[in-house]
């Protein structure tokens, strides 16, 4: 196994991700099999329990996994299906050392960093890096491994450790590591400053690991000279000293490594005899270059809750651009936060209140995103209410869906007090309850998460006709809520059409209006699983449906 390790320094949010993601792709792209591993230095077990304003979303895999967001971006740049493995953290690690000295797999020693954590770490990556993840037998050619937060973190010291060790285990021909760092400009000056990269690579090589190649953030392309000092003071090749600088859309981050000769300077080090092949990235010239010229653009109102931070919603918003690139459009996301549609706000805050409303009122269509707790639900009923009432273009997803049934049930069937008991536990009509199966007590990994089956109920539905007329879909589900089966007769009576349920009938799925232009809510996420060059069918259904072309579209042979 060869492996390619991406640290970061300087400064958290770099774009380590997309920068690790981008050279899995020109890997990928030069023919071999790529799989990706993600080390967050947290105490947490996993994401699942952490605030989106904090960490960005919670990216949820097939095996039901909950993980950082980079592994979002590795599978929709790589195109693969990871599992929970593949993502590191301290808590595992230290939980799995824990556990085994409880059983006395230590047979009476000291646990201690070194050797004990540190051999769980490496025993742990290569035991993730020969799990196939893109669908065929065998192990992967390269694993690409991230270690999150910057060299130097107390954190990640225990990580740094072991792979130097994993580095001098495997040997030089099969390791390469990549140094991601930023080269500021001050103001005053306008000099590229290289100082701070330079005390970064210090201070990984005081740590035991020296960087083969240097993947410089910048706002604007590094000067020769900029190159030659780097090059001089941190001891790396000139020709290894790669320039990240910004682009239009991150889908010429691929492009931009290409061009710098990135993947031959990294088959060079891990030793690969085919040091001539040509990465094949036409397809992604085209979409990135296709992504630029576009000029027309579509209104998307997105009402949620955690609209401070758009890595909260990142999963959400790759599909709705993955949905307009295909449909030739720019996507034009219009945020708003969900508390300002509320009729409280129009006393507190009556200017954002108003700029709420106005905003959905111009909007194309409406999307109502996944989340949790009862704050900005007023906001997201009224926002449901609009876009069912004036035959806007909707899409819930999630709490999105449940919020369009309890709009539904108070609106249509005059239940004026219809709630989720997740915000009223003593609501007369409880359209949407705990799930049997769920836990009161922990938070972490209790939801129905991962990959379950929907069934669609016909064949005629707007859902399963966008799906290609399948009978089923597989979709990433996390949730603990949803739609009480004993109102679904009432609710279906009175025109809320559940087209989609699980194997069993009971648990619903996939809602629609039939009289409606595009109201479509689900219980699962279908962002998760949304490509570039493939988006989710209901995102694509939504914009379809916002520019007019749905039922132009729905007709054609596919």
């Amino acid at each position: 196994m060869k492996y390619v390790l991406v640290t970061g320094g300087v400064v958290s949010g770099l774009g380590k991700g997309v920068t690790a993601s981008s050279i899995g792709v020109v890997l990928k792209a030069c023919g071999l099999r790529v799989t990706s591993i993600k080390i967050d230095p947290y105490l947490n077990t996993d994401a699942g329990t952490m605030s989106p304003f904090e960490h960005g979303e919670v990216f949820v895999l097939d095996d039901g996994g909950e993980v950082d967001l980079d592994l979002g971006n590795y599978e929709r740049f790589l195109d693969v299906t990871l599992t929970r493995e593949n993502n590191i953290t301290t808590g595992k690690i230290y939980q799995s050392v824990i556990d085994k000295e409880r059983r006395g797999d230590y047979l009476g020693k000291t646990v201690q960093v070194v050797p004990h954590i540190t051999d769980a770490i490496k025993n742990w990556i290569e035991f993730v890096a020969v799990i196939p993840v893109d669908g065929k037998d065998g192990s992967a050619d390269v694993c690409v491994i991230e270690l999150g937060g910057t060299v130097g973190d107390i954190e990640s010291m225990p990580f740094i450790e072991a792979l130097r060790q994993l580095s001098f285990s495997v040997g030089r021909e099969n390791f390469c590591l990549i140094h991601v760092s930023l080269i500021p400009v001050l103001g005053v000056v306008g000099e590229q400053k290289t100082k701070p990269t330079q005390h970064s690579v210090r201070e990984l090589r005081a740590l035991g690991l020296t960087p083969h190649l240097l993947a410089c953030r910048s706002a604007q392309p590094l000067l020769e000279s900029t190159k030659e000092k780097l090059s001089q003071f941190c001891h790396v090749p000139a020709g290894n000293i790669l320039n990240v600088h910004d682009v239009p859309n991150i889908w010429h981050v691929p492009l931009l490594l290409k061009n710098q000769n990135a993947h031959m300077a990294i088959l060079k080090q891990l030793n690969f005899p085919s040091i001539g092949t040509a990465p094949d990235l036409l397809e992604w010239t085209k979409r990135a270059e296709t992504f630029d010229k576009l000029t027309n653009s579509v209104k998307i109102a997105m009402v949620g809750k955690y609209i401070g931070l758009s890595d909260s919603y990142l999963s959400v918003l790759k599909a709705l651009l993955h949905a307009c690139v295909a449909c030739s459009l720019k996507p034009s996301v219009e945020w708003i936060a969900a508390s300002d549609l509320e009729d409280e706000s129009a006393k507190a805050t009556p200017e954002a209140h108003a700029a709420a409303w106005e905003t959905l009122r111009n909007a194309a269509c409406v999307l109502v995103p996944g989340g949790f707790g009862d704050r900005g639900v007023g906001g997201m009923i009224l926002a449901a209410k609009y876009a069912r009432e004036n035959r806007v273009p909707y899409l819930g997803i999630c709490l999105g869906m449940q919020i369009s049934v309890i709009e539904f049930a108070r609106s249509i069937l005059s239940l004026e007090r219809a709630n989720s008991t997740e915000f009223d536990l003593e609501t007369p009509d409880p359209v949407v309850i705990f799930m049997p199966e769920g836990s009161r007590t922990h938070m972490g990994s209790t939801m129905r998460l991962g990959s379950r089956r929907t069934f669609f109920q016909t064949p005629d539905c707007v859902a399963s006709k966008l799906y290609q007329k399948s009978a089923y879909v597989d979709e990433r589900h996390r949730h603990r809520y949803e739609v009480n089966p004993m109102f679904i007769d009432k609710l279906e009576d009175a025109g809320l059409k559940f087209v989609g349920r699980d194997e069993s009938g009971k648990r619903m799925e996939v809602l629609e209006l039939p009289c409606h232009p595009y109201y479509v809510g689900v219980q699962f996420h279908p962002e998760f699983k949304s490509r570039p060059g493939r988006p989710s069918a209901l995102f694509l259904g939504l914009i379809l449906a916002a520019t007019g072309q749905l039922q132009a579209y729905l007709s054609k042979p596919h």
